[in-house]
C-alpha cells in the first residue's frame, strides 16, 4: 500500500501546524518553506482539511489556518481518511462469491482494513510532536545548520 503524496504532505502539513504552532494561526507560506511542499499545491490540500473539519481559514492581514482540534484530539486516520477517504474504499477485495477461496479471503481483506483503520487512529498528532521532540527536531522552524 503507498499513500499518495497528497496524503504524505497533508500529514506532514498537519504535524507542521501542531508542533510548531497548536493554538496559533499559521500562513500557509511558513508551512510550505518548513515542510517543502510546492505553496499552490498545500493550499489544495488545506481547503480538503477545511471541508473535513481539521483546519480552519481566516482571510485577511492576521489570517491564516489554524487546528480546529488539538494535537491530543486529532487522528492520523482523521487526516487520511480527509485526503484518501474511507480506508474500507483502499482496500481492494472479493465479496465472498460463490467460490470457496472467496468465501475465505474475503472476511481476511476485511479484517486488514479494520486493522489498519484502527492503526491509524491509535496515533495522534500529540504523540508525532513527542517524537519530534524525543528526536530533538528543532522548534524554530529554521533547518538545522551544521559546522565542519
Amino acid at each position: 500500500m503507498k499513500l499518495s503524496t497528497k496524503t504524505q504532505y497533508a500529514v506532514r502539513a498537519v504535524f507542521d501546524m501542531a508542533y510548531f504552532s497548536e493554538s496559533d494561526t499559521v500562513l500557509a507560506k511558513d508551512v510550505a518553506a518548513r515542510q517543502e511542499i510546492p505553496l499552490r499545491y498545500l493550499e489544495q490540500i488545506f481547503q480538503d482539511l477545511k471541508r473535513a473539519g481539521i483546519v480552519d481559514a481566516k482571510r485577511g492581514p492576521k489570517g491564516g489556518y489554524t487546528l480546529r482540534r488539538t494535537a491530543r484530539e486529532l487522528r492520523l486516520g482523521d487526516v487520511v481518511r480527509a485526503i484518501e477517504g474511507p480506508v474500507d474504499a483502499w482496500v481492494v477485495f472479493d465479496d465472498g462469491g460463490p467460490k470457496a477461496s472467496e468465501i475465505v479471503t474475503s472476511p481476511l481483506w476485511r479484517e486488514f482494513a479494520s486493522a489498519m483503520a484502527s492503526w491509524f487512529d491509535a496515533i495522534t498528532f500529540a504523540d508525532l510532536v513527542e517524537r519530534a521532540a524525543a528526536q530533538g527536531v528543532p522548534r524554530t522552524g529554521a533547518p538545522a545548520m551544521y559546522f565542519i
